[in-house]
């Protein structure tokens, strides 16, 4: 049989005040944190755009632990997708230390970062990006089907974790047959089904109408209790109050980097041009 998350946890944080257009999480809802996962120092991105340089990065410097649940914020320009393309090893550094899971990013060759992205990391991207003709079963497979797992355990595993999303109901429907909360639940089971290390989430919600999007950041705080550790990338202040820590990233920098949700330092940073 094969064996899956268990749920326990405790409180050792408090949630600050927020507006009251903004619904705070429960204090006691927040899990210890557990060994460190991500670890980058000094990291720089530079682009060669013609004659000119662009410095996308300019010294970044964070560290994750397993059970946190992080939002990484800015305005447009400031980084934020380039980082999200370094924690998820879709690009490399131009120069500084990334290490996963004590493993040191810029040592691997390409097989070990294609099994990094697809064993450890679970994507979810705000354009859903499921095969439009398989189900949401296969779909949800296509994981297992890259990291070499036999058809009996990858179905087994899919049914479940499609179950473990509320789409128990909703296998053998196809990406045009779901609504696009449902479409994107599937996407989250996906992301789920090789029980990575993390999941990395952009815009989660974008394509969502509110309610929807509602749903399913219950879904990834369900997740989160469940002991999965989540880095959500965001400029949406209602999406960013879900996270236990904000890190807002500007001009290539990190601006500020606490627990919680802080109106005082978030909301000034979102709105400061």
């Amino acid at each position: 049989m094969l064996e899956y998350w268990s749920i326990g946890f405790q409180s050792n944080f408090i949630t600050p005040l927020l507006p009251s257009s903004i619904t705070p999480m429960p204090a006691d809802l927040t899990r210890p944190v557990g060994p460190l996962v991500i670890d980058i120092e000094n990291i720089t991105k530079d682009y060669v755009m013609g004659e000119e340089t662009v410095r996308a990065l300019r010294g970044v410097s964070l560290q994750i632990h397993k059970n946190e649940y992080i939002a990484i914020m800015g305005p447009s320009g400031s980084g934020k997708s380039t980082l999200m393309n370094m924690l998820g090893c879709l690009d490399t550094p131009t120069s500084g230390r990334y290490e996963f899971n004590g493993k040191n990013v810029a040592e691997m060759n390409d097989d070990e970062l294609a099994a990094i992205r697809n064993r450890e990391i679970g994507f979810v991207f705000q354009t859903f990006n499921l095969l439009p003709r398989s189900t949401s079963l296969r779909n949800v497979e296509l994981p297992l089907i890259y990291a070499g797992i036999d058809p009996d355990t990858r179905e087994e595993m899919a049914v479940h974790v499609l179950h473990e999303v509320g789409l128990g109901d909703r296998m053998n429907h196809k990406p045009n047959e779901l609504s696009g909360g449902q479409r994107q639940r599937v996407a989250v089971a996906r992301a789920l089904v090789n029980k990575p290390s993390i999941i990395l989430a952009d815009e989660p919600t974008g394509n969502l109408d509110s309610k929807t999007g509602e749903e399913i950041m219950a879904l990834f705080e369900d997740l989160y209790q469940r002991g999965n550790t989540i880095i959500l990338v965001t400029h949406e202040r209602d999406i960013a109050v879900h996270a236990r820590r904000t890190v807002h990233l500007r001009d290539g920098l990190i601006e500020t980097d606490h627990a919680g949700f802080i109106p005082e330092l978030d909301l000034v940073a979102l709105e400061r041009p």
